[in-house]
């Protein structure tokens, strides 16, 4: 089977909690630590402080990079697959994308509406896949982003998914989290969905479900939490 390297890079950026930023002022490059969440459509959200360095450059150049790491496989870093995706930043005014940001960093509720801060969203133009050592994959904007249709397809059913789920399913969300890695006991809640996975939330702690085959409605959801489900309940009864 033919892999799909624009799948797994979607999954690396979708469950990053951390990523590297890299800008740029009057040609002098610049690195920061900062804390995404994806849109729908795969877009890096950045909430950013206007007395941040990082920022400033944004504001004056909006051309940038973001540095996406997921867990190597042993003690050489070098083995670890890492996603470098380049665009271009812009402020955005969107409250449902600011409670997607803050769904996936919940400890930020403290700080969420300083006057200084804002929500920043990245148009990827493109990507350099690394899954470990001389496995490089370069990615087009059309390898690397999720069908359009699907997308719109999610978001439209994404608020009756989150609700139906939540009120009518919850002993499934807290089934699955118990055998998800950082998972364990607790009032877990369905936070966002996407083309790749879900997001599970009780309090700060944040978990990702990927999905086995992807989902591109809500029927599609609904098969993917189910078979979560149902492993998970096995997983219990060993």
């Amino acid at each position: 089977m033919t892999e799909d390297h624009g799948l797994a890079a979607r999954r690396l950026v979708r469950a990053a909690r951390a990523a590297t930023l890299a800008t740029q002022l009057d040609g002098q490059p610049f690195a920061s630590l900062v804390t995404p969440a994806s849109a729908p459509d795969l877009s890096p959200l950045l909430w950013l402080s206007r007395l941040s360095e990082h920022t400033r450059h944004l504001e004056r150049e909006p051309r940038c990079a973001l540095l996406f790491t997921g867990p190597g496989e042993g003690p050489n870093p070098q083995t670890a697959p890492r996603v470098t995706l380049t665009g271009l930043a812009e402020r955005v005014e969107d409250p449902v994308l600011k409670a997607r940001w803050l769904a996936r960093h919940p400890y930020a509720a403290l700080y969420a509406d300083f006057a200084d801060f804002g929500l920043w969203r990245i148009a990827p133009q493109g990507a350099l896949m690394v899954e470990g050592f001389a496995r490089a994959h370069r990615l087009r904007a059309a390898a690397l982003l999720p069908d359009p249709a699907h997308v719109a397809a999610l978001l439209a059913a994404e608020p009756g998914i989150v609700t139906h789920v939540n009120e009518d399913h919850a002993d499934a969300i807290a089934a699955i989290a118990l055998h998800l890695p950082g998972g364990g006991p607790g009032a877990w809640r369905l936070a966002a969905v996407d083309t790749e996975g879900c997001d599970l939330v009780d309090g700060e702690r944040v978990l990702r479900l990927e999905f086995q085959m992807g989902a591109t409605d809500a029927d599609s959801v609904r098969r993917e939490l189910v078979l979560a489900a149902r492993a998970a309940r096995a997983a219990s009864h060993q």
